[in-house]
């Protein structure tokens, strides 16, 4: 158990590491006591997930009648009957895709439990939080997500992009020195940049947490993404949008575990909830992973997690956690590897 060295601190992190360890090894979300509604039988996950399925009917239903009067407006006769069927075909397509993400949804409630999702986040949690900036120093890091202010990974991938060319993605993770107040309680910045062949493509700011027992929290992200458009001059990287950014306590969005302190065979996790836009989950597959990486190994003693996401029915991720590293190495279900290749922690 990772404290920080505060007077007082660690009766209190004694309590909620036990509060936080029973949740997680039964292998429920991060929550407070059950409320009334569920103990009188309210499955609320999957009530929740029920009005998700009504959001993505009626977004789709929007859209469909948005697209008829695109396509009324086409004089041309033969485009206007191809807009109409395009218009169908990805109506009928979108209403699959909202029943899988419903089925995905229904699927880890099955396995989380049915109470609210409510974590112990925010200012009246306050005090179980550490200050960022002392991890590394007077606070000991999480040995899987160590977050000492000044360390950078670099990741490397190879892969064949949608036109089938070769592309090497570079991935660089930097530990800052920013901090972000977010519902009373001071996370860090980190600074994650992804290029394709030498050009940017996203600059995201990750904003995370660290309680008095090590558990890192994820508590949000502002992300900008950017593209190449052929023929502009000059070529440059544009932001075309931010999409997946979310805050914990706006639009109801609640922060989750990024990485726990002391992970269990058999836990899942929510890293995140911002409905329909962040749902990320872990699935704590084993503690004993070894897998070796040109910027780091492990040999018997990795966390390997099973990362998923409802809103990408049938995708998952496996990724290997070295202790004292952090991630090491990302594998998709291809087997494409996302591989570190150096690090640095002061």
């Amino acid at each position: 158990m990772n404290t920080s060295n505060r007077s007082g601190a660690a009766p209190r992190a004694a309590a909620l590491h036990t509060s936080l360890a029973t949740l997680l090894v039964a292998a429920l979300p991060v929550t407070t006591a059950l409320s009334p509604a569920v103990a009188a039988g309210m499955d609320i996950c999957k009530r929740s997930a029920g009005n998700l399925h009504n959001a993505c009917r009626n977004d789709l239903r929007v859209a469909y009648f948005t697209g008829r009067a695109v396509c009324l407006n086409l004089l041309d006769d033969d485009a206007r009957r191809d807009c109409f069927d395009e218009l169908r075909e990805e109506r009928r397509d979108g209403h699959g895709e909202c029943r899988e993400i419903r089925s995905e949804r229904f699927a880890l409630c099955s396995v989380i439990g049915g109470s609210a999702y409510d974590p112990p986040f925010g200012e009246d949690h306050a005090a179980d939080f550490v200050d960022p900036l002392q991890i590394g120093g007077a606070v000991l890091p999480n040995p899987y997500l160590p977050l000492v202010p000044g360390a950078t990974w670099t990741y490397e991938a190879t892969f064949l992009d949608d036109e089938g060319e070769s592309v090497t993605e570079t991935i660089t993770v930097t530990v800052t020195d920013e901090t972000k107040f977010i519902e009373g309680i001071t996370c860090i910045t980190v600074n994650d940049v992804v290029e394709e062949d030498g050009e940017l493509v996203e600059d995201t700011d990750d904003w995370f947490a660290q309680d008095v027992n090590g558990n890192v929290w994820y508590c949000g992200e502002i992300a900008e993404n950017f593209e190449i458009f052929e023929g502009d001059d000059p070529e440059a990287p544009e932001l075309v949008d931010i999409d997946g950014s979310w805050k914990s306590g706006r639009e109801g969005a609640r922060a989750g575990i990024q990485m726990p302190a002391n992970p269990q065979v058999g836990q899942f996790i929510r890293q995140e909830v911002a409905w329909r836009e962040a749902e990320d989950v872990i699935e704590i597959t084993s503690i004993t992973g070894s897998e070796s990486t040109p910027g780091g190994s492990c040999a018997g003693d990795c966390v390997v997690t099973r990362d998923f996401t409802p809103l990408e029915p049938g995708v998952d991720e496996q990724k290997f956690h070295a202790p004292g590293i952090g991630l090491i190495l990302e594998l998709d279900a291809d087997g494409n590897r996302v591989e570190l290749v150096n690090y640095s922690i002061p």
